[in-house]
């Protein structure tokens, strides 16, 4: 049975875990990223990260480091380290400015798996590598710029600190270097490439149908790159080999995650995780973690929290798809245990390449933790089509 936790009553942009799990940092649709510490089957905020301007758009807790870096739509992302108070002696999480350069919105931002830098994406056609100047007391960037002609949206990082997957606007994911002289060491061949200066492409695949590329992710060994695109498929690209894209009947996927070299779990608009498997032979859709039957029957108060569920919303929605025009229609609830988009799904428990437990969040407020074992099939539907 999932762990289920409403987190609050407005949607949660963004989540990250501490390294053992204790801690959750949130940010609820706000300029503020809330620390969450776990009590029991309750999750009890402790702590606000009040630094930005706008809505905290991305947050990324290192496990090692416990750093946190959060990135916004005010164009900045910060650093949070815990740092003992000079006045008080308490220890406080205190902000260190990245310099980032960019004109437009930060969209998204990860962690290197060394944790010596981050990436951040963001509406500038650019992506910032950003890492630390220690002569200085901050963080400096070197931007990722040709051939991205739009917003990048989702940025994840290769296994060998160096390689990075970007999915953009341009309806493109691409394969970048992100090599910085001053931190990395000379990689090691890949089947990315070789030779890795910094901005090397090493790969750039389409969206199928011409959807935008909402997400992005590296399988455990670096060697596959998955994307899912707003043209509601989910493509799986071997690089130099066969590109599997699977068209899916629903709505668009907006976040995924590798749980294994041959298994990826993806969530978006359907409200629910759904899970792919395959390899380079071929992939397929093989079910779903939410067996459906969380919702089913129950009705929804007036003041749930749910997709637009407003009285003259349902009057005009049940007129149109129903013929109805009973003004005493109620609410039903769906039947996933999210009640609206899913927004991320980030590994909980496990190891990379066997991952036992993931964790979603979405526009619902809520906060689910699956058991990747627990896969039902889907009904209610025709399958995907793997083309």
């Amino acid at each position: 049975m999932p762990e289920i936790f409403n987190i609050s009553q407005t949607p949660i942009t963004a989540h990250a875990f501490n390294a053992d799990r204790s801690q959750l940092a949130v940010s609820l649709n706000s300029n503020d990223a809330q620390i969450l510490t776990r009590s029991g089957s309750e999750w009890a905020p402790t702590e606000m990260l009040t630094e930005h301007d706008k809505v905290i758009t991305s947050i990324d807790w290192a496990p090692n480091s416990n750093q946190i870096v959060t990135a916004s739509q005010d164009r900045n992302a910060y650093v949070w380290q815990q740092t003992p108070d000079p006045d008080t002696g308490k220890i406080v999480w205190k902000p260190t400015l990245v310099l980032l350069r960019i004109n437009r919105a930060a969209t998204h931002v990860r962690w290197s798996p060394k944790e010596d830098k981050f990436a951040v994406a963001s509406g500038a056609r650019a992506i910032a590598i950003c890492s630390f100047d220690p002569e200085n007391n901050w963080w400096v960037s070197k931007h990722l710029k040709k051939p991205i002609r739009s917003t990048v949206l989702a940025v994840d990082w290769h296994p060998n600190n160096v390689l990075l997957a970007a999915g953009s606007a341009d309806m493109k994911a691409r394969v970048f270097s992100a090599y910085v002289k001053e931190i990395d060491e000379r990689p090691a061949a890949t089947v990315w490439g070789s030779k890795l200066p910094f901005n090397t492409i090493c790969g750039e695949f389409a969206s199928a149908a011409g959807g935008w590329v909402h997400s992005v992710g590296f399988s455990p060994s670096g060697d596959v790159l998955a994307f899912a695109s707003h043209d509601s498929s989910i493509s799986i690209a071997y690089p130099g080999g066969a590109i599997h894209n699977i068209r899916m009947p629903t709505l668009p996927l907006v976040t995924l995650t590798w749980t294994s070299e041959d298994t990826i779990i993806a969530a978006g608009h359907d409200c629910q995780p759904i899970v792919f498997s395959g390899s380079d032979a071929g992939w397929q859709e093989v079910g779903t973690l939410d067996n459906g039957s969380y919702g089913t029957g129950s009705k929804a108060g007036p003041g749930s929290v749910g997709r637009l569920k407003t009285g003259a919303f349902a009057t005009f929605r049940d007129a149109d798809s129903r013929g109805q025009t009973s003004s005493g229609t109620t609410d039903s609830k769906l039947s996933t245990i999210h009640q609206n988009t899913i927004t991320s799904v980030r590994p909980y428990a496990g190891v990379p390449g066997q991952i036992t437990q993931v964790s979603t969040t979405g526009v619902d407020g809520t906060l689910v933790i699956w058991d990747t074992a627990s896969v039902s099939a889907l009904t209610g539907r025709m399958a995907a089509l793997s083309v």
